[in-house]
């Protein structure tokens, strides 16, 4: 297993041993699963485990968080560990990764819980409306994750789209998407750069205040990088 980076017990504080064992059960059990490939084994805490939990610090307190498509549980249970003090749901379509999910939590004790489903479907959304924040990672392209999350949030609401190098292109590319989708304010924010080798890039959509449709905010560490007012 990776030696624990320096990094986690800024990220995790006091409960960087859930991080450990987190990041040891994804190493023992990810590949025989089909949670993560064999090529993921020796990144897991840069490219993964921190890459998920490093921007917690756009998450308000106490706030109500949607994780669609969490798989292996990223980013949503470094975000748990993160941020205990978050009310976390855990969205995943397929049974056996919705099995792992409950696995983990049941062995960490985090207080999470698991929906299996789909975003656009009608009893999820009817479910998971009006949260505070939907974080997805690696799920689908922007103008996708707009439909798919944007419903599920409150007016005022964000949505945290973790993305790559891309990310600017995307935004420009499925901009009028997002609008019609009910999005609005947009903007990508760095988080952990000078502490990732490669940091996380976020794109931030906020939910209008009318009946289209995403929330979370930004603190100390996070660099704005591009900004949309809606054109």
């Amino acid at each position: 297993m990776e030696r624990t980076p320096e990094l986690a017990a800024e990220v995790f504080g006091d409960r960087v041993a859930l991080a450990e064992c987190f990041t040891e059960l994804l190493t023992e059990e990810g590949l025989r699963r089909g949670l993560i490939g064999p090529r993921e084994i020796g990144r897991l805490w840069e490219r993964h485990v921190l890459n998920s939990a490093i921007f917690a610090e756009l998450l308000t307190p106490n706030c109500r968080v949607v994780d669609v498509g969490s798989g292996a549980g990223l980013p949503g249970i470094p975000l748990a560990i993160a941020r205990p003090d978050v009310h976390l749901t855990l969205l995943e379509p397929m049974a056996r990764r919705v099995t792992w999910l409950e696995e983990v939590i049941t062995e960490l004790a985090l207080t999470v819980d698991v929906v299996r489903g789909r975003a656009e479907e009608g009893p999820v959304r009817d479910r998971l409306a009006n949260h505070d924040v939907v974080t997805a990672r690696a799920v689908a392209p922007m103008e996708r994750l707009a439909r798919w999350c944007l419903p599920l949030l409150r007016p005022g609401g964000t949505l945290l789209a973790l993305k790559g190098s891309s990310a600017a292109d995307e935004l420009e590319r499925d901009a009028e998407s997002i609008r019609a989708a009910g999005g609005d304010h947009t903007e990508i924010v760095v988080c952990g750069e000078g502490k990732l080798e490669v940091p996380t890039t976020v794109v931030v959509v906020e939910r209008t205040a009318q009946v289209r449709a995403a929330t979370g905010r930004r603190r100390a560490g996070a660099r704005r990088t591009r900004k949309d007012r809606g054109r």
